[in-house]
This record gives C-alpha cells, sequence and structure tokens, in this order.
C-alpha cells in the first residue's frame, strides 16, 4: 500500500509537492517524514546516488526515482510489489513534467506546486490494490523492470550524510584553529622581535638624549 509520497527539487532539496495524508493509520509518520527530508538533503549534496532507488526503513520501503534535477519518492508497505511502486512513480513524474516542467526551476518557497496534490491522489488509488485487473496487468508487463534497482538500508544511506557533516565540521574546526595559529605565531614573533631589539631601541635612544643634553649645556 503506498502510504507518502513526495517531490523534491534535487540541486537544494526544496519540496515541490506532497501527497497529502494526515497519518493517522500509521505511526510514526513524523519520523518517516524527517527521513525523507534528510535523504532530499543527501541528494542535493551531489553524492552521485542512483535515478532509481530503495530505501528500507522499518516496516516500510522509500522508492524513489530521479529525472530532470527532480526526485519522485514514495514510502510503501515491505509487501507492496516494488514493480507497481516504481510505475506509480514514472506516472507522476510524466503529469508533474508536462504540467509544471517550465517552472520548477524558478520555483521559489516550499511546496510551490502543492495542488499536484489531486493528481497525486487519484493516481494513488489507481495503485492502492495491487489485485485489481490494471495492476495485474502492469505486474506481467515485462515493458518496465526493476530487478537492477538496488535496495538500501536508509541509516547506510544516511550514515553517508552525517558522515560528510562530521568531516565538514571538522574542517571547519581545523580552519579555525589553524586562524588562532597564525595569529598565535604572529604575536609570539612579535613579542621576540620586541624582547630582541627593545634594549639596543633603549640604548640608542639613551646616547641620542646624551648628545641633545651635551649640545644644549655647551
Amino acid at each position: 500500500m503506498v502510504k507518502l509520497t513526495m517531490i523534491a527539487r534535487v540541486t537544494d532539496g526544496l519540496p515541490l509537492a506532497e501527497g497529502l495524508d494526515d497519518g493517522r493509520d500509521w505511526q510514526d509518520a513524523e519520523l518517516y517524514k524527517q527521513q525523507i527530508k534528510a535523504l532530499f538533503k543527501n541528494l542535493s549534496r551531489g553524492q552521485n546516488e542512483p535515478s532509481r532507488m530503495s530505501v528500507e526503513t522499518g516496516p516500510y520501503i522509500f522508492h524513489y526515482i530521479i529525472e530532470g534535477r527532480v526526485c519522485y519518492l514514495t514510502m510503501c508497505d515491505r509487501a507492496y510489489p516494488k514493480k507497481l511502486a516504481f510505475q506509480y512513480l514514472e506516472d507522476l513524474k510524466n503529469e508533474f513534467e508536462r504540467v509544471n516542467g517550465s517552472q520548477i526551476e524558478t520555483a521559489a518557497r516550499p511546496y510551490a506546486f502543492i495542488k499536484f496534490d489531486t493528481f497525486i491522489q487519484k493516481t494513488k488509488k489507481l495503485y492502492q490494490d495491487t489485485r485489481t485487473q490494471r495492476n495485474i496487468s502492469k505486474l506481467n508487463d515485462e515493458l518496465y523492470e526493476v530487478h537492477q534497482i538496488m535496495t538500501r538500508n536508509v541509516q547506510e544511506v544516511l550514515g553517508v550524510g552525517e558522515k560528510l557533516d562530521q568531516v565538514s565540521q571538522m574542517s571547519s574546526r581545523l580552519t579555525s584553529e589553524s586562524r588562532i595559529y597564525a595569529d598565535k605565531a604572529r604575536d609570539l614573533n612579535r613579542q621576540a622581535l620586541i624582547r630582541k631589539w627593545a634594549p639596543v631601541a633603549i640604548v640608542i635612544g639613551v646616547v641620542i638624549l646624551l648628545f641633545w643634553v651635551r649640545k644644549k649645556i655647551w
């Protein structure tokens, strides 16, 4: 059964549309939405993830496709046929590109195409019951195969992003510490020069003062 659908721009992870669902019929809805947003964030980093992939999370699976710098993602029960899930996403992709394709790059606010929910809901109903003749025919259709689509665990996928965050934080910390070290090194060099030349400057100053006093007296 299709539980949740979200569409986002890959370049920056901006959510463009969502299949609205109050989540009352399934637990931890907000947790899975946060995982989806984390996946979009990972994709926006340009990690060269496959354009089609399935990601296992608890009793569900995220299926997504990336086309034209847009990610179409749905969350389904583990028992839901993978083939139907990806055909469902293909239907969404084709319609979304047809209706909103020219505006995708210029969208500036989250859920700019929220009205697309109407099409999502209508299409989701067609795919909900896997036993309908329509869906049985799609399962038997050899023109669309999904055997080669990779399946990974959500912790493995999100872990890549977490490691990148850690590397980024470490890099920022090292840069900051390097600046502090450089400032301290300049201060130490300045103090060393003062200690080295201060006595000489004092002697020269005293000699000049004595010559000036002697000249005034004489």
